[in-house]
């Protein structure tokens, strides 16, 4: 097994590939204390500014919720507000310049439990009032799997239980966005969604949960068809832009954390490229973002790697669908202006 970890991470050293194309990363998480690997226990604004800053022209990033400084009394479904409160204070900092150009934080995703249905207005107006100018909307994950392998987030068929439908219909009133990670089985499900509550914008994560272990592993001659036919679906919905990313965890199958030496971003853009061409193709560039997803997929890669992948990937592309992709559709989806 490989060890991971930075020292091993710095293996792998390239030089950053078209440096002056404007980034700005939809997808990463903050917290104090995880239980991953030592040099990732701890994911702060110094070490997001380390990976930031590691040459790409990363001008935003979009916190998304990851359950990091819960408020610890009150009502339970207030809790989260803490989080949102704890990032605002991040984002500040980071806004100061004190740790490099790029805004992290730029737009902040917290969570909150949408079956409140109308109950969950007061706890999204505490969380605009928490962070006034950057918080845009909340992550709420439906993923459920019957495998005991696999992490299930909520309920069976929570996206078409009728307090869901009632709370994103109140994201929807208030103007703020819903993020969701799910399981690619359940594609059917969050289109179904989709149509039903037409106004929200809805941001798929992680290429639409992908998943190649347990009950689906060794099996990509099913588990990739049924993937590429729910992705083709849920595209049908204007309502839902595609994150591209999220690959390098533990759940899509690829196990590069366990090399001895860290993959490459020629090699990584040639396994990631008929995965992204086809959300892509389906979606278009001005309904997809590249996502680091960072720290959760730092154990199969760095941040410099991966998006040298990214661009990679995307040179058949125009110059204009790429700033879509690298940064204009995010900067467009969070109202970002940097």
């Amino acid at each position: 097994m490989a060890p991971g970890g930075l020292d091993w991470l710095a293996k792998t050293v390239e030089e950053t590939l078209e440096p002056e194309i404007p980034i700005c990363d939809p997808h990463h998480h903050f917290w104090v204390s995880r239980p991953e690997p030592v040099d990732y226990q701890r994911y702060l604004l110094p070490e997001l500014a380390e990976d930031v800053n590691s040459g790409h022209n990363v001008r935003s990033t979009v916190f998304i919720e990851v359950r990091c400084n819960y408020r610890e009394e009150g009502p339970e479904e207030m809790r989260p507000v803490g989080e949102v409160e704890y990032i605002e204070t991040i984002a500040a900092e980071s806004a100061t310049g004190s740790h490099g150009a790029t805004r992290a934080a730029a737009a902040i995703i917290g969570h909150a439990d949408l079956k409140l249905g109308e109950g969950v207005r007061p706890v999204l107006e505490a969380m605009r009032e928490a962070s006034p100018g950057r918080f845009r909307g909340v992550r709420h994950s439906v993923g459920w799997d019957e495998s005991p392998d696999l992490a299930n987030r909520d309920i069976k068929g929570a996206l078409g239980t009728e307090g869901y439908r009632t709370g994103a219909r109140v994201l929807s009133d208030m103007g703020l966005v819903l993020e969701n990670s799910l399981y690619f089985h359940q594609l059917g499900e969050l289109a179904d969604f989709a149509r039903a509550v037409p106004s929200l914008t809805i941001v798929l994560n992680h290429i639409g949960g992908l998943c190649r272990i347990g009950p689906y592993a060794n099996r990509d001659d099913e588990v990739l068809p049924a993937w590429r036919e729910g992705v083709a679906e849920v595209a049908q919905c204007p309502n839902v832009i595609m994150k591209l990313g999220g690959v390098g965890q533990l759940r899509y199958g690829y196990y590069w954390d366990l090399r001895e030496t860290p993959i490459g971003s020629e090699e990584l853009a040639g396994a990631l490229k008929p995965l992204m061409d086809h959300c892509i193709e389906q979606f278009g560039p001005n309904r997809c973002m590249f996502e680091s997803n960072f720290p959760v997929d730092k154990p199969s890669y760095s941040y410099n790697v991966l998006f040298n992948a990214f661009k990679r990937l995307s040179r058949d592309y125009s110059a204009g669908e790429r700033a879509a992709m690298f940064h204009d559709t995010a900067a467009r989806v969070y109202s970002i202006n940097v």
